[in-house]
């Protein structure tokens, strides 16, 4: 006689991109094991592919493509699965800034951790008052890629991978009259038109990552040491990891 199957809970949550409702349930243990052994690794590009496979398997709303999604949907969708599954709560370590040194614990409620969006983010720049460069968000992979395989292979993000990455989170580019979409041209092609703008022109393209959509959690800290009360920011996925 085959054993009982037990009913899973399921919980809905509004995409941060999109405003869309999702619903997902909590991880199971089979998920569970693997992102213990992810975090037991201490490799980040693990971690970060342990997200993914829990996510897919978590999410049961059709037509989400956890491929496609930018990376501050990635990272909201698991702390909320995260919170369902073991614990509303995370402890962390946390380094006190006004010294660099002392470290003091916290607890962090999953319900606080938002996803930080600036008045003055734009998807879009005008290059010139002629032309228009649509940007669209990393996704997962492309996240990886930049921050964690290239980090642990040459330890240091380079000139050509910030390139790479700032390619291919190219849409489109735009005029009243034309348009020339990022998906008919090369890696090449976009890496060596980036190269072709001016400074002010490639600074507003760093200022839309740097203002770009991010999970993000402000604390107050206080040293024992020295009684200095601090605020320590955290921001992104690896940071909520217990």
């Amino acid at each position: 006689m085959p054993l009982p199957q037990i009913a899973t809970p399921t919980y809905e949550l509004v995409l941060p991109s999109t405003g869309k409702k999702i619903k997902y349930r909590p991880f199971l243990v089979k998920e569970e094991k693997i992102l213990i052994l992810a975090l037991e690794s201490e490799d980040q590009k693990q971690i970060t592919e342990a997200v993914k496979t829990t996510l897919k398997s978590c999410i049961s709303t059709r037509g989400i493509k956890i491929d496609e999604l930018p990376t501050f949907d990635i990272e909201y969708i698991f702390l909320n699965i995260r919170g369902k599954s073991v614990g509303e709560s995370v402890d962390l370590i946390v380094t006190c800034p006004d010294d660099g040194t002392t470290t003091v614990p916290v607890k962090i409620y999953i319900d606080e951790i938002k996803v930080e969006q600036s008045e003055n983010h734009t998807r879009d720049i005008n290059l010139d008052g002629v032309y228009t460069l649509r940007m669209k968000y990393p996704s997962l992979n492309q996240f990886i890629e930049t921050n964690f395989v290239t980090a642990q292979e040459n330890e240091k993000v380079t000139v050509e991978d910030s390139f790479k990455m700032i390619a291919s989170c190219i849409d489109v580019v735009f005029s009243a009259e034309e348009s020339w979409s990022a998906s008919d041209s090369t890696a090449k092609e976009l890496n060596d038109w980036l190269g072709t703008l001016d400074s002010r022109q490639f600074k507003q393209i760093e200022d839309f990552f740097e203002t770009m959509p991010k999970l993000s959690h402000t604390i107050k800290v206080t040293n024992p040491n020295t009684k200095v009360e601090s605020d320590v920011k955290l921001e992104g996925i690896t940071s909520f990891f217990e």
